[in-house]
């Protein structure tokens, strides 16, 4: 027996990772804002605190997924920057700002 598929993690490389790097950071930036929200609502700095730094990974994470991403071709369009409003992503509104005013052209 091999044990180089002893870590799972390591295993994914069937997966496109663009597009989980997108999903999981922008679910990573509500988490981060509903926590905060939390510790506004409830005074306590912890929950703040960690929200805020939640929201600050998501937002590296963002940039770093969507370096090489084309809107065009890639992007969720007008859902994408509706969410970006609700979420006050302004990387999602942008994005979904480009996808959804750039026409497929063939």
């Amino acid at each position: 027996m091999s044990s180089s598929s002893s870590n799972p993690n390591t295993s994914s490389t069937n997966q496109p990772t663009e597009n989980p790097g997108l999903i999981s950071s922008h679910a990573e930036y509500i988490k981060g804002a509903a926590e905060s929200a939390i510790g506004d609502i409830s005074g306590s700095h912890a929950w703040k605190t960690s929200g805020e730094q939640d929201k600050a990974h998501a937002r590296a994470s963002l940039n770093q997924a969507t370096q090489n991403r084309d809107p065009a071709t890639s992007g969720y369009g007008k859902v994408e920057e509706v969410a970006g409003k609700l979420t006050g992503c302004e990387g999602m509104k942008r994005e979904g700002a480009a996808s959804a005013s750039k026409p497929n052209q063939e």
